[in-house]
């Protein structure tokens, strides 16, 4: 899954995506302006905005992307208690707010609430399929009963799939996806990975769950 942070105090947002890159893949933005640009031109599964920016409010910038048609889940950091302010903040197409300081456990149990919230087609944190099975909390992996070690973009790879399953994903969807930036050469990088994921998921079992759509993807069936 994608996130995208849009907060100004680098500090802060750094120390965000340290924990939350465990999670997702997360790209991170400080200014109003930079957040509307990627969140207009790129697919994120949920954003966390800050309300105060220097170029121009959080506020703001939810108005602008709801207005745009954009419908990602949007989470707002705000110092501010007031009640109208956060009237506000929904009113204006925010889904949860979050008031500073906070732990970022909560901000994680959040964010799995808007995820599962926004219709997701797996509505808990434990995907099951043909006996291969996916827990987004401990980050484990299983298939008949068998736990297989995945590395971090291999299993953020299986996610994106399971997620999609019966349709083909291109690479650069999964590109989209699971890379927090454009990078050359990802293409083969994607295929890299796919055989490596493909090797601990398929190779041992008798049947293949990932196959390859050729000139098109991969699809999970």
């Amino acid at each position: 899954m994608k996130l995208l942070i849009i907060e100004d105090n680098r500090l802060l947002a750094s120390s965000l995506k340290t924990y939350l890159n465990k999670s997702f893949a997360v790209q991170v933005t400080h200014t109003a302006a930079d957040g509307l640009a990627q969140a207009e031109t790129k697919s994120f599964d949920v954003i966390v905005l800050d309300l105060h920016l220097p170029d121009f409010g959080g506020l703001a910038v939810c108005t602008k992307l709801r207005a745009a048609g954009i419908d990602t889940p949007i989470l707002i950091l705000t110092g501010e208690k007031e009640t109208n302010t956060k009237i506000q903040l929904l009113n204006a197409g925010a889904d949860d707010f979050l008031t500073k300081p906070f732990q970022v456990d909560e901000l994680l149990a959040r964010l799995h609430v808007l995820l599962r919230r926004g219709g997701a087609q797996f509505p808990t944190s434990r995907m099951a399929y043909q006996g291969l099975t996916l827990d987004l909390i401990t980050r484990t992996v299983e298939r008949e009963d068998r736990y297989i070690d995945l590395r971090r973009k291999e299993f953020d790879i299986l996610e994106y799939i399971m997620r999609n399953q019966g349709r083909v994903v291109t690479r650069k969807m999964i590109i989209d996806h699971v890379w927090e930036n454009d990078a050359p050469n990802v293409s083969n990088t994607v295929d890299v990975h796919m055989k490596h994921l493909r090797d601990k998921i398929d190779k041992p079992f008798e049947r293949s769950l990932i196959e390859t759509v050729y000139g098109l993807g991969y699809i999970l069936r």
